[in-house]
């Protein structure tokens, strides 16, 4: 194999996993937090429509990014008041957000311009690769780790910068008490109720960040059922990385690496069904998490959140 072909596959792993670590990344936070949010895809799905209608119309892709991260936040918001306030299900809000998420892009989609639902090409505003100096010259990882666009730059900065707040900060240290044990956390004077709000609403944006890379910069388009079912993976992700968002990396370039080979492998005219090929990053991501599910050693060292999903309701004092 010559270093142009690993380039490429590199390359192509990087981009088709951006946008699925931006989700993973955000339903982690929201999770560390104590609330289970079900609806990453359809958050990714309306991000994706708003930030290429905003782009496609408006001629900025700045522009369709704000858009995106706004409508993130707005159906995180609508999740948080429903799961915190409301102390709604988390499973049946998180379910009806996907929804009415999905069906929200679809009607919007529809609008987006000549095509209605079918792929619509961006022409113009959009997160183009552009090299890094030098680094961009660099054989094979050169050309696979620093020609990408900005919003896969941000996530070389994001990443690390996560998990030193989750691990090493006080406001961390909040977050982490509040998804463990909210009583205790409130004891502690900790806000539990504001704290679930903002890192909801946090976890929306980083999802919406997701969705605008999906159009903005991955396919660079809008086409039907455009996320594909990352937001499902993304939410499988979290197990996978055991809530740290340093290993989220490693599920995110998993499902990345398998989606650049079987391009690769249609791209080179093989037999098998391109159906059969299109299903292998989803077969290969539940395969990884059912195996390091069963592995019992990483069970009894690292959990989920002892009060994800449970709503939380502090008591009176006499």
């Amino acid at each position: 194999m010559n270093e142009a072909l690993i380039a490429s596959i590199l390359s192509i792993t990087i981009r088709a996993g951006t946008s699925l670590l931006y989700a993973t990344l955000g339903e982690i936070y929201t999770e560390r937090a104590g609330v289970l949010n079900l609806g990453v895809e359809g958050i990714m799905m309306v991000s994706a429509a708003t930030a290429f209608a905003v782009a496609y119309h408006s001629g900025s892709a700045w522009l369709g990014l704000m858009a995106a991260l706004a409508a993130g936040a707005l159906l995180a918001l609508l999740h948080a008041f429903l799961a915190v306030t409301m102390r709604a299900d988390q499973v049946v809000s998180g379910l009806a957000l996907t929804l009415f998420g999905t069906g929200l892009a679809s009607f919007m989609g529809q609008r987006l311009g000549p095509g209605g639902t079918t792929m619509v090409g961006l022409q113009g505003p959009s997160f183009q690769r552009t090299p890094l100096p030098l680094l961009g010259d660099l054989p094979v990882v050169g050309r696979s780790l620093f020609q990408q666009d900005i919003l896969t730059y941000g996530l070389y900065l994001l990443v690390p910068l996560l998990w030193f707040y989750l691990y090493r900060t006080q406001p961390g240290l909040h977050l982490r008490a509040v998804g463990e044990s909210p009583q205790t956390a409130d004891a502690m004077g900790v806000n539990v109720i504001g704290t679930r709000y903002l890192y909801t609403v946090f976890g929306g944006v980083l999802m919406g960040l997701g969705g605008a890379h999906l159009s903005l910069g991955y396919l660079q388009g809008w086409a039907e059922n455009i996320t594909g079912g990352r937001g499902w993976i993304a939410i499988a992700l979290v197990i996978f990385a055991t809530w740290d968002p340093l290993r989220a990396v490693v599920g995110a370039l998993l499902f990345g690496g398998i989606n650049a080979i079987q391009f690769r492998m249609q791209a080179a005219g093989t037999t098998i069904p391109a159906s059969f090929l299109n299903m292998m990053p989803y077969f290969f991501t539940i395969l990884v998490l059912v195996i390091i599910t069963w592995w019992e050693a990483v069970r009894k060292r690292v959990g989920a959140p002892a009060a994800l999903g449970l709503p939380y309701m502090r008591e009176e004092k006499g």
